[in-house]
């Protein structure tokens, strides 16, 4: 008889069948098969909160095969990811299948590699309860937050919301930003810029005013201004000091969940969801080119820095064979994980880091590569030596007024050479002085006073929201991703380029939670909570404890709002356009019903008109010359096509731009990134031009 080895998904399955030869059979679960049944609430309360699981409906055909491989087999292994929902599927499969949960069964694999999987089949464990509890504490408290709390919202706001313990306070956090935003009031400020040319030097380069009289230079208006910049007329502009030092740069620690997604999102644009697809592809395993299917990196949900020995050696060799043993640091580079930190696995890593890019790029889907290639750039730069520049700050006095110039250029490019962190607003500050000593007398190129006015917080994007939920504590690596989906899908937020911007809806469901919900949509609530039940994880905190805790409080609460709000609706303001309906000549407004936003007449119910959104762009159809509108595919997915439809059928996934076609005057097309094209889509035409 053959052992059985249960896994989550069938590339996983591929990829281990591999490893482990004709001895075992590999099977994948599909991912969970037991839940909460969806047409109820599923919870005994009276009886310590006590879940009433069902199997999964569409699931019967899975549970079927994995009880008909688990009778012949000799041994069951459950190989689920090795984190919390992992353990709760191999708990749930080991209930179904009847198994000893004192047996030694569930095994882990942190990277689907030869040596991996050999680790991981060699440590058989019994399943962690604790783990398994902390999951179901998660489960009961979304199901009771969401089944209590969302007929509280249908009857008070509209029906088919929904809120949750993680949703509602993300969705606070970008309301809150946006009347940030909206309240801000812009206030004005100066700044005197000067340029100059040193004695020996013809090259010019820039200081700012920093202190008039050795106090900090404030000015506020164009009369403080212009009465610096009177006082500066004909001075004579010193040098009075030279400071020149080496400075050390140190690599960025390699990624965590929260960091790729943020990275990805701000190097390339990639959504969290889409990110995390590709990272879940690349470490159930890949056919390479050669190899047969590989994991090609470590397990993707973690909040750990920690990197094995064997990773951090083999990084070294790779480095060494690569750049040179100058680009080694002094001593093995170590990182230290936060505190609240689980670290259960190691950060996100290359499992073979002798797999370069360049070297598996044609076995990958383009998304697949982008994603590895930052992973494996981020660590092997993590693990090189610093960069190292030499800096000059450079200070200038005239009439009382210090100016202050600073520049550096790169001594060491070290892990530079490789990879750097991309920043949030990248500051054009790489610029080199020419010689310059003390004492020397500048001459003056040109001086101007500027006008600036202070900017608002700016709005969330997907990579700071993220970053934020980390820093206060709100959800954990696994929910990023789902949570923002979530609250853009339910229409509670909207994208806006890379921005989100809550919806009115959005803004009244929040208000109304902030008024009788406090705790619910309280950021540290919810960080509280997410640390009690790491406890339960760590096995100090008992789960029904916890959970009895949290109901106790939300009862009343809920029983409380029910009464304040009895009888009374919220309304949520509809948004008007300059849209005419065509029965009535009434300005429709945009609603938002089941499949999304749309134009209503306010005239209903004597005026029941309604109309799709259009959104129109600067192009014109290369078949008729009818306006160019977005649309989207049934699976989401943008594109452009003829508003004269059904006369004309004329689409393209490529976006149109403002410019024309040199040869036929028609609209032109982007086809690709910054690296693409421009093309004309007219019959018979055939321009292009590379970007």
């Amino acid at each position: 008889m053959s052992d059985l080895v249960i896994v989550e998904s069938p590339a996983k399955a591929k990829t281990i069948k591999k490893y482990l030869g004709g001895n075992y059979e590999v099977v994948a679960s599909m991912g969970h098969v037991r839940d909460l049944p969806k047409s109820k609430m599923g919870i005994d309360f009276e009886n310590n909160f006590e879940p009433q699981y069902v199997d999964m409906k569409g699931k019967e055909d899975v549970i079927k095969e994995l009880k008909k491989y688990a009778k012949k087999s000799e041994h069951v292994y459950l190989a689920t990811d090795p984190d919390r929902e992992g353990e709760a599927i191999s708990w749930h499969i080991s209930n179904m299948l009847g198994l000893d949960i004192n047996d030694n069964n569930r095994v882990e694999f942190n990277e689907i590699t030869k040596s991996g999987v050999k680790a991981g089949m060699s440590n058989p464990h019994k399943i962690d309860l604790d783990l398994v509890n902390a999951q179901q504490a998660r489960r009961i408290l979304d199901r009771i937050v969401g089944y209590k709390l969302s007929p509280f919202l249908w009857k008070k706001v509209k029906r088919g919301l929904s809120a949750g313990r993680v949703q509602s306070v993300a969705v606070r956090l970008i309301v809150d930003r946006e009347k940030e935003v909206k309240e801000f009031v812009p206030q004005e400020y100066w700044s005197i810029d000067a340029k100059f040319t040193a004695p020996s030097s013809r090259k010019v380069f820039a200081a700012k005013l920093s202190a008039i009289d050795g106090k900090k230079a404030e000015l506020s208006n164009k009369e403080e201004t212009d009465a610096v910049l009177k006082r500066l007329e004909n001075a004579v502009y010193t040098v009075t000091d030279v400071k020149k030092r080496v400075t050390r740069k140190q690599p960025a620690p390699p990624f965590i969940t929260s960091t790729l997604q943020q990275e990805a999102s701000k190097r390339m644009g990639f959504q969290a969801k889409r990110t995390m697809k590709a990272a879940q592809e690349l470490y159930e395993g890949v056919e390479i080119e050669g190899m047969g299917a590989v994991g090609l990196i470590t397990y993707m949900r973690t909040d750990s820095l920690r990197i094995s020995d064997e990773a951090r050696d083999a990084a070294a060799k790779c480095i060494e064979e690569i750049y040179g043993k100058e680009y080694l640091p002094p001593s093995p580079r170590v990182f230290k994980s936060k505190k609240n930190a689980q670290d259960a696995h190691e950060a996100i890593r290359p499992s073979l880091p002798e797999l370069t890019p360049d070297r598996v790029k044609a076995s990958l889907t383009t998304d697949q590569f982008k994603i590895y290639k930052l992973i494996w750039e981020r660590f092997i730069a993590s693990q090189m030596a610093n960069a190292l520049l030499d800096t000059v700050s450079v200070t200038i006095e005239a009439e009382g007024c210090t100016f202050k110039a600073s520049g550096y250029s790169v001594k060491f490019d070290g892990f530079t050479k490789l990879y750097e962190e991309k920043k949030d607003s990248e500051e054009e500050n790489n610029k080199m002085l020419p010689p310059i000593n003390k004492e020397d007398i500048l001459k003056l190129k040109e001086i101007l006073g500027n006008q600036h006015f202070t900017q608002p917080p700016s709005r969330f994007t997907e990579a700071s929201l993220i970053k934020t939920m980390e820093e206060n504590g709100i959800g954990r690596p696994s929910t990023y991703a789902p949570t923002i989906s979530t609250i853009i899908s339910r229409m509670y937020v909207e994208r806006d380029g890379k921005q989100l911007r809550p919806t009115a809806l959005g803004e009244v469901t929040t208000d109304l939670m902030k008024d009788h919900f406090k705790h619910i949509v309280d950021a540290k609530f919810t960080a509280k909570m997410e640390s009690d039940l790491d406890g339960v994880e760590r096995g100090e905190t008992n789960w029904v404890d916890t959970l009895d805790v949290f109901y106790k409080d939300f009862d009343k609460v809920l029983t409380k709002a029910e009464k304040a709000m009895e009888g009374k609706r919220v309304k949520v303001p509809d948004e008007e356009t300059d849209v005419e309906c065509d029965l009535c000549g009434r300005k429709m407004v945009i609603k938002i019903g089941r499949f999304g936003k749309f134009l209503a007449c306010p005239g209903f119910p004597e005026c029941k008109n309604t109309k799709k959104i259009v959104q129109a762009t600067k192009g014109t159809c290369p078949l008729c010359g009818s306006k160019i509108v977005l649309k989207k595919s049934k699976k989401g997915r943008n594109f452009y096509g003829c508003d004269g439809y059904p006369d004309c059928n004329f689409m393209t996934w490529n976006a149109p731009v403002e410019d024309k076609c040199p040869k036929c005057g028609s609209t032109l097309f982007k086809k690709g990134g910054k690296s693409g094209k421009l093309l004309c889509e007219k019959p018979d035409c055939g321009y292009e031009r590379n970007l």
